[in-house]
C-alpha cells in the first residue's frame, strides 16, 4: 500500500467521523473505498465486504457477547444489584467514607455479570448516588465514585471489551477474562483506598452515616440477591480458571444462574421479556461495529497499512517509551471524543503488531490498553460516562464539571495502575502458559 493510500483512507475515515457519520458506516465506506484503490476493481472490494461480514459474526465466540449483556440485564431488572449495595454498605459500618468504598465494591462485583461500564454507571447513579447524598457527602465527590467506578466493568471480567480486543487479535477470550483479574482487583482497592483516605482527611466531603437517615429494606430479599450474586460470580470465573467452561459456556450458565436469582426475587415473565430486547439494543450495534471492524482491520492487512506505519516508526529512530506515549495519547483522546470499543476497531489494527513489534507482552498490552481506554470514558469533553451519570441521576442541580471534577482523582488512578501493569506484565500474565492458549 502506498503512503499516499493510506494517508487518503484514514483522513477520509476522521473526516467522515467529524461530519457526525456513524463509526460502523465511516469503518465500512473508508475499507471499501480503500480497498478499490488498493485493487482497482470496486467488485472485489464489495466481496471484502460481504466476506468479511460473514467471516465476523459466524463464530459461536460471539454469542459470549450476547449472553453476558444478557445476565447483566437481568441481574440489574431483578434488584439484585441494590442489595448488593446494602449488604457492602452494612459490612464496612466502621469504615470512613463506607458509602463511597460501597460503591466501589459493589460496581466490582457487578462488573463481573454486566460486562459494561455504561450499565454500572446508570445503575449505581440510581443506586449510590441517592444515598451517599442522603449522608451528606459532596455532590462531586460522590458523581466522581460512581463514574470512577463504573470504569471497572470495561476491566473486571466478562468485559465486552476484553471480548472485542480477543477478537480483533485472534486471541483468547478466556485469557483476557482470567487476565483483567488482578489489575482489575488492584484498580478496584487503588480506588476504594482513596476513598478512606479522601473520608478520614475531609469529614465535610464524606461525612459518618446517619443511621437513622437510612432507607430500610427487605433483609432476606437483599441476602437472596448479593449472595446470589456473588455465588454467580464464582460459577462463571471459577468455571473458566478451572477449564470447566468455555468462556460461551459459562456466559450460558451465567444467563441460566441470573434468572434464578430474578426468579426468586420475584422477577416474572414481562421482566424477562424486557431484558430480552434491551439485550438486544445493546448488543446489536456491538455486532455491527465488529463486523465494519473486522472489515477496517482486513483492509490494513491486506495493504501492508500497519507494517507502513511501523516503518515510519522505525525509520525515525522513535523509542519504545515515544511509541506507547503516542498510543497514549491517541486512545484518551479518541476516548474523550468517541465510544470505547470504537476506539478499539479504529485503533488496534495498526497499534497492536507495532506493540508487537517492540517486544512487549501480549497480554499485558491487552490490559494496559483497555485501562488507558477506561479512563479515555472520563476524559473531557465528551466522556461517556460522565454523560451517562448525568443522564441517570435524578438531580436537576448536577452539571457536567461537577462530575468531572470528582473523576480526577479515578482518572489519575486508572492511568498509574495501567502503566504499573506495562511496567510489571506478571500482574496480567501470571497464570500459566496453557491457559492463554486456551
Amino acid at each position: 500500500m502506498g503512503a499516499e493510500v493510506l494517508i487518503l483512507t484514514l483522513a477520509g475515515l476522521f473526516l467522515l467521523i467529524l461530519l457526525g457519520v456513524h463509526i460502523a458506516i465511516a469503518l465500512g465506506v473508508a475499507s471499501v473505498a480503500g480497498a478499490y484503490l488498493i485493487t482497482g476493481s470496486m467488485d472485489i472490494s464489495l466481496s471484502l465486504l460481504s466476506s468479511t461480514a460473514y467471516e465476523a459474526i459466524r463464530s459461536h465466540s460471539l454469542a459470549v457477547i450476547l449472553l453476558f449483556v444478557l445476565m447483566g440485564e437481568i441481574i440489574n431488572r431483578s434488584g439484585a444489584a441494590t442489595d448488593l449495595y446494602k449488604l457492602c454498605d452494612r459490612a464496612l459500618k466502621k469504615l470512613p467514607g463506607r458509602l463511597a468504598v460501597a460503591t466501589v465494591i459493589g460496581n466490582t462485583i457487578f462488573a463481573t455479570v454486566s460486562g459494561v461500564s455504561v450499565a454500572s454507571a446508570a445503575t449505581f447513579s440510581r443506586i449510590a448516588y441517592p444515598e451517599m447524598r442522603r449522608a451528606g457527602y459532596q455532590q462531586s465527590h460522590a458523581l466522581g465514585v460512581v463514574a470512577g467506578s463504573a470504569c471497572l466493568g470495561m476491566l473486571i471480567p466478562p468485559s465486552v471489551l476484553l471480548i472485542v480486543w480477543a477478537v480483533l487479535t485472534e486471541g483468547s477470550i478466556g485469557a483476557l477474562f482470567l487476565a483483567g483479574i488482578v489489575p482489575g482487583l488492584i484498580l478496584g482497592f487503588a480506588f476504594a483506598g482513596y476513598c478512606v483516605v479522601k473520608a478520614s482527611n475531609s469529614k465535610q466531603i464524606a461525612p459518618a452515616v446517619d443511621e437513622r437517615k437510612q432507607a430500610h429494606h427487605d433483609r432476606k430479599s437483599e441476602f437472596i440477591g448479593s449472595i446470589g450474586i456473588v455465588l454467580l460470580v464464582f460459577m462463571v470465573l471459577g468455571g473458566i480458571w478451572k477449564g470447566i467452561f468455555t468462556p460461551t459456556e459459562a456466559a450460558g450458565f451465567g444467563v441460566l444462574g441470573s434468572a434464578v436469582i430474578a426468579w426468586f426475587k420475584g422477577m416474572r415473565r414481562k421482566g424477562f421479556v424486557t431484558a430480552i430486547y434491551d439485550t438486544g439494543r445493546t448488543a446489536a450495534p456491538i455486532l455491527f461495529l465488529l463486523i465494519a471492524g473486522s472489515m477496517y482491520a482486513r483492509f490494513m492487512a491486506m495493504g501492508g497499512g500497519a507494517n507502513l506505519i511501523q516503518r515510519l516508526f522505525e525509520d525515525n529512530g522513535t523509542s519504545v517509551v515515544m511509541i506507547f506515549v503516542i498510543m497514549t495519547l491517541t486512545w484518551l483522546l479518541l476516548g474523550a471524543l468517541i465510544d470505547s470499543i470504537s476506539v478499539i476497531l479504529l485503533t488496534l489494527p495498526v497499534f497492536f503488531p507495532i506493540a508487537m513489534s517492540t517486544g512487549v507482552n501480549e497480554i499485558a498490552f491487552a490490559i494496559y490498553g483497555i485501562l488507558i481506554i477506561e479512563a479515555g470514558l472520563l476524559t473531557p469533553p465528551v466522556g461517556l460516562l460522565v454523560f451517562t451519570v448525568k443522564a441517570a441521576v435524578a438531580d436537576e442541580t448536577v452539571q457536567l464539571k461537577d462530575i468531572f471534577k470528582g473523576s480526577l482523582p479515578f482518572w489519575l488512578i486508572i492511568l498509574a495502575v495501567a502503566i504499573l501493569v506495562i511496567t510489571v506484565p506478571e500482574l496480567a500474565s501470571w497464570l500459566p502458559e496453557s491457559y492463554f492458549q486456551r
